[in-house]
């Protein structure tokens, strides 16, 4: 017993100085470290070599030696590595594109509690374009990545309430879970959100807090925004739209109340 806890402490002492080594960009110490390991059987080890050949991480990008590390990380049941090795089957990268297999591995990821996993596979179930579409099930795993913080969960959840797909329609909740989203700095949750609030649809309607949001989404991308722009900006006085813009230019948690 002694034995099998100082052979962990090391490896976890290993993983952490090529940790500070990839974070000074330093990956062929990185690498050196995590190879040693990965010859161990180290699955997260394993993964993270081959994720520097996924990304070209101080290694020329190599999906075949990608794919390799992957799959021995997720034979090692890493949930970082299942969940990269399902990316790759996803994106067609080192093997043959097979939405099936990368549903299969995300959800083995998800299993285990990787909040992008529950993410992405909520998203493959909630969408339907890939794999059976399953809401019940693509709910579940968005409440599971939101609880652990994932913003982009959180605005999925919203728009399953707006749009009642598998639950009764909630105007109220929808409203909620983007507001949650907004404030983490997700796009497309700050574009509902200000949507709503231009709408009235499960707040109080509120011009100058619905072009703030809609601003503050069209900032970061979100194509969501972008019809209710013209719109919002019609509603409000100059004095009303200098306020909306300062609104956009506070930093986000003073937009909490």
């Amino acid at each position: 017993m002694l034995g099998l806890s100082r052979r962990r402490k090391t490896v976890a002492d290993r993983m952490a100085e090529a940790y500070d080594a990839a974070e000074r960009d330093d990956y062929p110490a990185a690498l050196a470290i995590w190879n040693e390991l990965a010859h161990q059987g180290v699955a997260r080890a394993q993964n993270n070599i081959g994720a520097c050949f996924s990304e070209g991480l101080g290694v020329e990008r190599d999906l075949s030696l990608a794919f390799r590390w992957l799959n021995l990380a997720a034979e090692g049941g890493d949930p970082i590595g299942l969940r990269n090795f399902a990316a790759l089957h996803f994106k067609g990268e080192g093997c043959e594109q097979n939405y099936a297999r990368a549903a299969e591995l995300y959800k083995a990821a998800a299993e285990k509690g990787d909040a992008p996993a529950q993410d992405m596979l909520s998203w493959m179930l909630l969408e339907g374009e890939v794999i059976e579409p399953d809401f019940v099930a693509a709910k579940r795993w968005a409440e599971m990545a939101a609880e652990q913080g994932v913003a982009g969960s959180m605005t999925r959840l919203g728009m399953i309430y707006h749009n009642a797909l598998g639950v009764p329609r909630d105007a109220a909740l929808a409203a909620s879970w983007w507001k949650r989203a907004a404030l983490l700095g997700d796009p497309d949750g700050q574009a509902m959100l200000g949507a709503a609030y231009f709408l009235g649809a499960g707040v109080q309607p509120d011009p100058v807090q619905s072009y703030a949001w809609l601003l503050r989404a069209r900032r970061l991308g979100s194509a969501l925004a972008e019809p209710f722009m013209t719109p919002a900006r019609e509603r409000l006085s100059k004095g009303k739209l200098a306020e909306a813009e300062r609104i956009a230019d506070a930093p986000l948690m003073e937009s909490a109340s």
